[in-house]
């Protein structure tokens, strides 16, 4: 069989001598890591800068990449509980598409997962930095963010890292806390916000327009501003590389997913809302900390600093789950022996800690030197690539293998399929013409090196 068509079994076959990750999630714990994942920096962040991009009208943005992302997910649902192996969309396009396209697609994971965390760390930075300037400590603005070094980034990246070295369920519970105490945070914002709120404040309503014109090297209006915002919806992609580590993976990766999935896009849509009913978007959209920094346009400085307090402590869960899903993606295809197959070794308490050290240095290299934009825009190519090869491997089982049971079946999925399908590519379209042609050396780069490694180590290779 050709190395570009081979493909590895539904069935996951771990071979010997390698380790084997824990079964010790539930449900509640996968639909805390898909709400930990997805409510995050996009929500406490980049609402700031999106709303910059597309004005009011940054609300149909919110809608657009959910729309788009709900699609997604649902065909998530129905690989991921086909096939519950380690590497999410990397696998699923291994066992529908075969090895080649599986490796560009593990490449499109990497940089996703990577600049994710290294995305939210420079959010996280941006509240940290305000509070450490509130408090008055004398910290050099050059180790701030938007300065020289961002250390916060950094010291973050770091130490979440640790965090996962501990262990996949101590991990997982620590998630479970922070991420209640986030949504508490979250309901406080609405509160405050809710007795302000002004609908003159959503005139103009799209005063960039609703497609996504280029100025200055920027991507603005409605889809502009979407193809920014995608980056705040996904992160349940990250629950299916957890398939191997959940007790009951057939049925607790479907709801984990669409139960994180739905109740995030309400949240979303409500926070959005209060936002720009409280505040003119020309106040907040340069803000690195926009919720903070709408509280203390209204006169309430205390409330600010606990939204501000809040999101110190809570937005880690986001890069502990991405952390840990690239960890995962690492895992898998060092196991299968497309990376050195000492990657795949776990230690005692069942973790993968050469890989999870090896995504935090990097994470913590780009969070420390890159900007928020940059970053985010650079992952959203990786997770749309990811997203059309799920939705595409979706559609060949149904063709390849139309009897095979199905724990959850994607609705519709002709229309569904399809329509994520186009939705990501327009998304893509909608990207930087600079994050496009980063996106597309990093893929050569990697094929490069698919082919000079990979192809002859893998397990299939015989």
């Amino acid at each position: 069989m050709s190395f570009l068509t081979r493909r590895k079994p539904l069935e996951p076959q771990a071979p010997e001598g390698v380790g084997h990750l824990k079964k010790t999630l539930g449900w509640p714990h996968l639909i805390a890591l898909g709400v930990g994942a997805i409510i995050g920096t996009g929500i406490y962040t980049l609402t700031g800068v999106a709303a910059g991009l597309a004005g009011p009208a940054v609300i149909l943005s919110f809608a657009a990449a959910g729309l788009v992302c709900a699609g997604a997910a649902l065909c998530y649902a129905e690989m991921s509980s086909l096939t519950p192996q380690s590497g999410s969309a990397y696998t699923f396009t291994y066992v529908t598409l075969g090895e080649a396209l599986a490796w560009i697609v593990g490449i499109s994971l990497i940089l996703e997962y990577t600049l994710v965390c290294s995305a939210v760390s420079v959010g996280w930075s941006g509240y940290a930095s305000g509070l450490i300037r509130q408090a008055g400590w004398g910290v050099p603005e050059a180790l701030l963010d938007k300065g020289v070094v961002d250390v916060p980034a950094i010291f973050i990246a770091l130490a979440v890292t640790g965090m996962l070295l501990v262990g996949t369920r101590e991990s997982a519970r620590v998630n479970f806390v922070l991420v209640c105490i986030k949504l508490v945070a979250l309901a406080a914002f609405v509160a405050f916000t809710l007795p302000h709120f002004d609908a003159a404040n959503f005139q103009p309503f799209a005063p960039f327009g609703y497609g996504s014109p280029e100025i200055d090297g920027r991507k603005y209006g409605v889809m502009g501003a979407a193809a920014i915002i995608f980056f705040a919806f996904y992160g349940f992609d990250a629950i299916s590389t957890a398939a191997e580590e959940t007790k009951d993976p057939k049925r607790d990766l479907t709801i984990g997913i669409v139960g994180s999935m739905g109740l995030c896009t309400l949240i979303y849509m409500i926070i959005a809302a209060c936002a720009l009913g409280a505040s003119p978007y020309e106040a907040f959209s340069s803000s690195p900390e926009p919720l903070a920094f709408v509280l203390k346009a209204l006169g309430l400085p205390g409330p600010a600093a606990i939204i501000a307090g809040a999101a110190v402590l809570a937005m880690p869960t986001v890069i502990m789950v991405f952390m840990f899903g690239q960890s995962r993606v690492f895992f898998a295809m060092a196991r299968d022996g497309l990376l050195p197959r000492r990657l795949a070794n776990v230690n005692r308490r069942g973790v993968p800690a050469v890989v999870t050290i090896v995504t935090g240095v990097l994470a913590a290299v780009v969070a420390g030197l890159a900007p928020l934009d940059d970053i985010a825009s650079a992952a959203n190519a990786g997770t749309l690539a990811a997203f059309i090869a799920t939705a595409v491997a979706v559609m060949i089982l149904r063709r390849r293998a139309p009897d095979l049971p199905r724990p959850f079946r994607t609705p519709a999925v002709w229309i569904v399929a399809p329509l994520t399908i186009a939705g990501c590519l327009w998304f893509f379209s909608s990207l930087r013409t600079i994050t496009m042609l980063i996106f597309l050396t990093a893929n050569v780069l990697g094929f490069l090196a698919y082919l000079a490694y990979g192809r002859a180590r893998s397990r299939l290779a015989g």
